[in-house]
């Protein structure tokens, strides 16, 4: 362990310099299985990593990723290096690392950082994986193309070919990057993708937030007053699945349309201050920080659960729980006990980090299977531009709708389901401008 500052280290580690470190590498053969299981689950990847292992259009080019290190992480970092890519990938969340894929991932020879619970090296694991100076980035909340734009900005102008952003949260850092002409090289927004968004955000993060508050707690939905802060795309697919199990749901927003659109399917709209008084579980997933903060603690029922589904930890203050707390203990995995000075309880899950994948597996295989479809296509894109000699403008870019519509015909296929199609004469109508009454 070498590499790894000492005063950081903590248990077991299985570390070869300038290679892999992980947790414990005896456990890649589970992780193996996991993998397996991904790939039955993932057609849409498994048939583009089928189709690019002939013609291996990643032949000599390399890829830094930084995202969750999943099950099914591993399949598209499977595909890549069947299409010719050499990749070294770190975790991009300090809780969201499996540390048996990530063994089986070091065992099959991928150069990989990460383990579960690394966010003392969070930083010192993304920085290995630029080490070996990638052409490509593929990151999930910015923190790589943020390190290479901070720290390696030689690389970033002159080496990287361009990006890919996987979450919303990585796509405003982006644009906030662009506009004040920031961003040295080109990143598409695969966030942005209809299959992705209206997908993985919407599904995937519905299904395994509530996932990860059942394995964290084992508490009953039913009869439960559930409050989510934020009605985008992630929130409403949690607000979603919580009233599908019987909670009464509560929507906290500062977007009026959000806010309207979320009465009008059925849950209650209040401001976080009357929440607060009346919830039993609070999940927020607004990409903002302090959204539940002192005067919102102090307000609570005794028993109050919360968490983040959330990039990021700073969603809720856990500092100014910390403060008002008398004591704190572990309950249980991902689940601790904060007691009040009046001696209510409040139970804070995963330590605001993200509940899905820090208490669970994280999404669902099929959501993910489109979602990394469309990395995996991004990245053909840039190396067939780089290739072409095409220099794409250093900005956030859009991916086409036909990528979009490509990856869901395809999904449908291979689940053995038809669609229709306009004929010539009714495309024509749609095209008439003189069509009418």
């Amino acid at each position: 362990m070498s590499n790894i500052p000492e005063k950081n280290m903590q248990g077991k580690f299985d570390e070869v310099p300038g290679k892999y470190c992980v947790r414990d590498i005896s456990q890649a053969e589970e992780g193996r299985l996991l993998i397996d299981w991904a790939e039955s689950r993932m057609p849409v990847l498994m048939s583009l990593k089928d189709t690019y292992s002939k013609t291996k259009p990643f032949a000599g080019y390399k890829i830094a990723g930084c995202l969750h290190v999943t099950k099914e992480t591993a399949v598209l970092i499977r595909a890549f290096v069947a299409a010719g890519a050499e990749l070294s990938w770190s975790g991009c969340n300090p809780l969201s690392t499996n540390d048996a894929v990530a063994a089986a991932l070091a065992d099959e020879g991928v150069s990989i950082y990460a383990w579960y619970e690394n966010g003392p090296d969070f930083y010192w694991c993304i920085e290995r994986t630029i080490d070996f100076v990638p052409h490509l980035t593929l990151d999930d909340g910015c923190d790589l193309i943020n390190t290479v734009h901070e720290k390696y900005q030689e690389m970033a102008k002159t080496k990287i070919v361009g990006g890919t952003e996987e979450t919303t949260t990585g796509v405003h850092r982006l644009r906030s990057r662009a506009a004040a002409n920031q961003l040295f090289y080109p990143v598409y927004a695969v966030n942005d993708a209809e299959t992705k968004w209206d997908f993985d955000n919407v599904y995937g993060t519905g299904q395994s937030t509530l996932d990860g508050i059942l394995r964290a707690t084992s508490v009953l939905f039913a009869g439960k007053n559930f409050v989510v802060a934020g009605h985008g795309h992630c929130g409403s697919g949690v607000a979603k699945r919580a009233k599908g199990m019987g909670s009464n749901t509560i929507i906290t927003e500062i977007k009026g349309t959000a806010a309207l659109k979320a009465a009008l399917e059925g849950h209650e709209v209040m401001t976080m201050e009357n929440a607060a008084k009346v919830g039993d579980i609070f999940v927020t997933a607004t990409g903002v920080k302090d959204i539940i903060r002192k005067e919102h603690f102090a307000s609570m029922k005794d028993g109050a659960i919360i968490c983040n589904t959330g990039h990021y930890d700073a969603e809720i203050n856990i500092p100014e729980l910390e403060e008002l707390a008398v004591s704190k203990r572990q309950i249980r995995p991902n689940c601790e006990e904060y007691t009040m000075t009046d001696g209510r309880r409040i139970y804070l899950l995963a330590q605001g980090r993200l509940i899905n994948l820090a208490a669970a597996e994280g999404h669902p295989s099929e959501v993910m299977d489109m979602s990394f479809a469309n990395q995996f296509m991004s990245h053909l894109k840039l190396v067939e531009a780089h290739k072409a000699g095409v220099k794409l403008p250093n900005e956030v870019l859009d991916l086409p709708v036909e990528q979009d519509e490509f990856i869901a015909e395809t999904k449908l296929r291979l689940m053995k389901m038809d669609i229709d199609k306009l004929s010539a004469e009714q495309l024509s109508y749609i095209n008439d401008y003189n069509a009418g009454t």
